[in-house]
């Protein structure tokens, strides 16, 4: 198959499985409200967990994680023999959520469907910043500061579970990884704000 069809058969498919809004779908599809009118305004299960409460959040962010994850599993099972694929496929499903195509190109900030992508390729060091996510949570409160340490931590984290925990994540995982983490910083610029104004939200 030629190199240009290969590449758009994967950026087309995960591109738009990236883009399914699934907190705008609980929110005004099935609960009747535009998440981006309330709460926080984004569209992603923070926002959805403050406006809607757990029965609504729990499954946005499963299925947020899970659409990273599928798109990077399935790429590496159906086009192998380059680890370049993979790559993309996991860069482009977060820039799908983050940037749909079915919400006039907004979307929540991506934390949920990169720890899906990282979790198909480094399972360890996503599993690390998981425990740090929960409690840098516990302890301050916030979403948005647990998730940008998180992001933060996780090219670190991949370095560590390769050198001294048992792991073989490919060296272009982790410069995909920076590359991740800084968008995520990017998306959380509003956040970040708030932060230094001491206005941002607390879960609890």
């Amino acid at each position: 198959m030629d190199l240009a069809w290969k590449i758009a058969l994967v950026i087309l498919p995960c591109y738009f499985l990236g883009s399914v809004p699934s907190s705008y779908i609980m929110g005004r599809v099935i609960k009747g409200i535009d998440l981006r009118e309330h709460g926080s305004g984004n569209l992603g299960a923070a926002n959805t967990f403050r406006v809607l409460g757990a029965k609504a959040a729990v499954p946005v962010l499963l299925f947020d994680v899970g659409k990273g994850f599928l798109a990077v599993k399935i790429v590496s099972i159906l086009i192998s023999g380059s680890f370049v694929y993979t790559l993309i496929a996991a860069l482009v499903v977060v820039l799908g959520h983050n940037y749909s195509v079915f919400v006039n190109f907004s979307g929540g900030k991506g934390v949920g469907t990169t720890s899906g992508a990282f979790l198909a390729m480094a399972p360890i060091a996503v599993g690390i910043c998981f425990l740090v996510w929960i409690m840098v949570l516990l302890i301050f409160r916030i979403v948005s500061l647990s998730s940008m340490v998180s992001a933060l931590l996780l090219p670190v984290s991949i370095v560590i579970s390769n050198r001294y925990l048992g792991g073989n994540t490919h060296v272009w995982v982790l410069y995909l990884s920076i590359l991740a983490a800084l968008l995520v910083i990017y998306k959380h610029r509003s956040n970040i704000s708030r932060l230094f104004k001491g206005t941002e939200n607390k879960i609890f």
